[in-house]
């Protein structure tokens, strides 16, 4: 076999007739393996001459000084939200005082999740910082089987067992609805972000809660769905105004997402905020450029990266570290469109 046909862990797996995982616990040392499994992966690794990455660099201990933050979104996601951009810029400022390299992988199909596998197992990396997580991901779970120190900005659920760091999404959103019907609004309608990301059920909540503060029915043909995109606000912009013509108000659940509604409203001769008043969520970029511009809730995006990469440094110099849960505050930045 030629040194570009190198075996893997893959291939090792398949000749043993086993999972990748099995394989990585049998190169670690893990308890966790059959006797059986053990025998067939080891006589797999002796026919291909394998020799895991970790091993040929020394000990299986040895560090790389290396970092991942895994997105696992496409790149139209990257390039229109200014969030992933935001992150980048904070890990890259909580990282300017080591001498660790930051390695960006996206995840958008099996094939890069096998690469991500094999990277992870052979200990190519010393740590991973995941970014927009969804609750039935399987990368965190894959991260905490392997041992590998995994910091996460955001949650899968309000039970996530990992160090993760997040904004106070709930508080935002009940902010941002108390402000409107402070305004006088008295239909507030809101646009969520993807239900199987806690970030999305979050913001949902909070426009529950504050609405039941108010003594309103938070219904839920008040409530569209979208899923983070321009296009996803437009259209759920849309639905709300066929479903419910008199809503005067909307708390839109990120800037992209109320980009895109403002679109829809103007385009149905809606006035903003004389007839609908807009609010949306992150405080980035886009809410000081859009007409009118935006009232939106401030997360600070670029501390909680620079807070995942110091807390995920933490971890890998000293793996008994306890794990941390941050929750970093918002605040509601009041513009034209409210």
């Amino acid at each position: 076999m030629g040194a570009s046909q190198r075996p893997t862990i893959k291939t090792v797996a398949a000749r043993a007739g086993v999972g990748r995982t099995t394989v990585s616990r049998v190169i670690n040392g893990s308890p966790l393996v059959s006797d059986r499994a053990r025998a067939a992966v080891e006589a797999a690794i002796a026919e291909l001459n394998y020799v895991p990455n970790s091993v040929a660099r020394g000990l299986v201990t040895s560090r790389t000084n290396t970092i991942a933050l895994v997105i696992p979104e496409v790149e139209s996601r990257l390039d229109s939200e200014p969030y992933f951009s935001a992150v980048i810029r904070g890990v890259s400022t909580g990282l300017v005082d080591t001498k660790t390299q930051l390695q960006l992988v996206l995840v958008r199909d099996k094939g890069e999740l096998d690469q991500l596998t094999e990277s992870v197992a052979e200990r190519r990396v010393d740590g991973v910082l995941l970014v927009s997580v969804h609750r039935d991901d399987p990368i965190p779970g894959l991260l905490e089987e392997f041992g590998l120190p995994t910091v996460l900005a955001g949650r899968r659920s309000p039970s996530e067992p990992l160090s993760h760091v997040r904004s106070d999404n709930l508080g935002g959103a009940e902010e941002a609805v108390r402000h409107l019907l402070g305004r006088g609004r008295r239909k507030v309608a809101t646009i969520t972000g993807p239900l199987d990301m806690e970030v999305g059920r979050s913001r949902l909540q909070g426009w529950r809660n504050a609405l039941r503060e108010a003594c309103r029915e938070p219904e839920e043909v008040l409530v569209a769905r979208a899923d983070f995109t321009e296009k996803s606000g437009q259209w759920a912009m849309r639905e709300l105004l066929r479903r419910v013509p008199d809503l005067d108000a909307v708390l839109v659940a990120s800037d992209v997402m109320a980009a895109g509604a403002l679109v829809e409203l103007r385009a149905q001769g809606r006035r903003v905020p004389e007839d609908v008043a807009v609010v949306g969520f992150d405080d980035s970029i886009i809410a000081r450029h859009t007409t009118p511009s935006l009232t939106s809730v401030r997360q600070p995006v670029e501390e909680i990266g620079s807070t995942i990469a110091r807390i995920l440094i933490q971890e890998i110099s000293d793996p008994k570290t306890p794990r941390r849960h941050v929750v970093l505050p918002t605040t509601l930045v009041v513009r034209d469109s409210s």
